[in-house]
């Protein structure tokens, strides 16, 4: 068996593994977490925490930051974030018809972050009215500015030409629950930021799923007109027969 080429087995067992996989996913959203708090949310004991989370390092997929006596982990970069957002595609693509439905899946379709940039209905609302309103060209690797879309940007508090950044300005990244492109790259990343600083979008605890506010609907509809993203759709259980009490 040959050994040359990129080692893609190794990979897909590191992200296979389904604590290891959990681990990934929580820091999707660009946080840094300990290995206290990925083994909590893995559902894994510490020692085996520590197990997965130095595979991880090994394979290259995450990196790690030491503050004081507390080591923080994140994803190693944006590419790892992508790599996971298009196994998330191809892995709801069958399940999701069978899953039952949740209010968390309803934020997260919603409004989330994929990494460092805005995913689901708010991500795509806000890619759908840059192409509509002609301020997105395509470029090589992406997408470029056109003269109306750096005063769009620049209207909202973001400056291209103050941002320096080895990544594509703008690439369309397919989005997991909606099937559709949503915006990525480094200016992506930069509007986000800006939304959070202003509190146009708030984080919510321990969940990629963020908040549009009223006042970051109405900046974004100012800005880009054309721009939508629902709110959330109320979701009813089915309710379940109550069983006879035992004796």
């Amino acid at each position: 068996m040959s050994t040359n080429g990129p080692y893609l087995a190794e990979i897909a067992h590191l992200m296979g593994d389904p604590a290891r996989a959990n681990m990934l996913h929580a820091l999707m959203d660009g946080r840094a977490l300990t290995a206290k708090e990925l083994a909590w949310l893995a559902g894994v004991a510490p020692q085996t925490a520590s197990g997965h989370l130095a595979k991880l390092m090994d394979g290259g997929l995450l990196a790690v930051a030491v503050q004081g006596r507390h080591r923080y982990y994140r994803l190693a970069g944006p590419e790892v974030a992508q790599a996971l957002e298009g196994l998330m595609v191809l892995a709801g693509g069958e399940t999701s018809r069978r899953r039952l439905p949740s209010r968390v899946g309803a934020e997260l379709s919603q409004a989330r972050t994929c990494y460092d940039h805005f995913a689901g209905r708010l991500g795509i609302g806000i890619h759908d009215a840059l192409v509509a309103g002609g301020h997105l060209a395509v470029a090589e690797g992406g997408y470029g500015l056109t003269g109306s879309g750096e005063a769009v940007f620049a209207a909202l508090g973001v400056v291209s030409s103050r941002l320096g950044s080895r990544r594509v300005a703008l690439r369309p990244c397919l989005d997991w629950s909606e099937r559709r492109p949503h915006l990525a790259g480094h200016l992506a990343a930069a509007l986000a930021c800006r939304c959070f600083e202003t509190g146009w979008v708030t984080r919510r605890k321990d969940s990629r799923a963020v908040t549009l506010t009223e006042a970051g609907r109405a900046v974004l509809a100012d800005a880009l007109p054309g721009f939508f993203c629902d709110e959330p759709e109320a979701v009813s259980l089915p309710s379940r027969e109550l069983l006879p009490a035992s004796a």
